[in-house]
């Protein structure tokens, strides 16, 4: 097999998507949601003339704090990475034969005999021992590292896209209409990120989807019923 064969062939795996995929499922999903759930929140207040004020603030606020989270939460993961790959310089400045034994230790536990272990390492110093360490060792791999920025931008753009499907039933004629088209505007984007999401992950669409439909739909009834619950004792 060439080596084109074999970076094709390592194209067609989806790990590479785990930098931005994540950001992206959760910003569609909580966009959806998040601003659903208030709405309807609003709506089942008998609120009807801050409906759509309380979406676009939603809508606003939800995609600068998923952006702001994202980027603070994924840069702190790098930060880890970090701190650890200059740990491992040191340790190979300070034990290079220690760090050697380290890794030969990694290869029997994965299966190969010591002989072969003690070959493999030696060969995988020779070429570059920190990338050997940094992958072996602490799983650590360039094409699954986290990118902040990528990462609160894809959040906030899908948050952003999730939370104007159920922004748009805010425009129905009537408080009651507007409740219901937003709750089947969601339904519909829930089972959008759920496709979505699953196709873009290479796995299962069913499981994944229905997932995301409990978990929104619970959503939605737990802030309306919330809404009833101020309607009715006037707060």
């Amino acid at each position: 097999m060439s080596l084109e064969e074999v970076y094709q062939r390592n194209l067609a795996h989806r790990t590479h998507r785990a930098g931005w995929l994540r950001a992206a499922v959760l910003g569609a999903n909580d966009g959806l949601v998040s601003t659903a759930s208030l709405m309807i929140g609003v709506a089942a207040a008998n609120a009807d003339s801050f409906l759509i004020t309380a979406g676009i603030a939603g809508i606003v606020a939800g995609a600068m704090s998923m952006a702001v989270g994202e980027y603070v939460s994924v840069r702190s993961q790098n930060d880890v990475e970090e701190s650890d790959r200059l740990l491992e310089i040191e340790h190979l400045a300070v034990d290079p034969e220690g760090e050697l034994l380290e890794l030969v230790h990694i290869y029997i536990n994965r299966g190969l005999t010591p002989e072969l272990a003690h070959q493999v390492a030696e060969a995988m110093h020779e070429k570059d021992a920190l990338a050997a360490h940094l992958r072996d060792e602490l799983g650590q791999h360039p094409h699954t590292k986290a990118r902040p920025v990528q990462a609160a931008v894809a959040s906030a753009a899908s948050f952003t896209l999730g939370g104007l499907i159920p922004f748009a039933g805010a425009f129905a004629p009537t408080l009651g209409a507007k409740a219901w088209s937003i709750v089947a505007f969601t339904i519909v984007g829930l089972l959008g990120t759920g496709i979505i999401s699953a196709r873009t992950a290479g796995s299962a669409v069913l499981k994944p989807t229905i997932r995301v439909l409990i978990g929104g739909g619970l959503g939605m009834a737990i802030t309306a019923g919330i809404g009833s619950l101020v309607h009715l004792t006037g707060i």
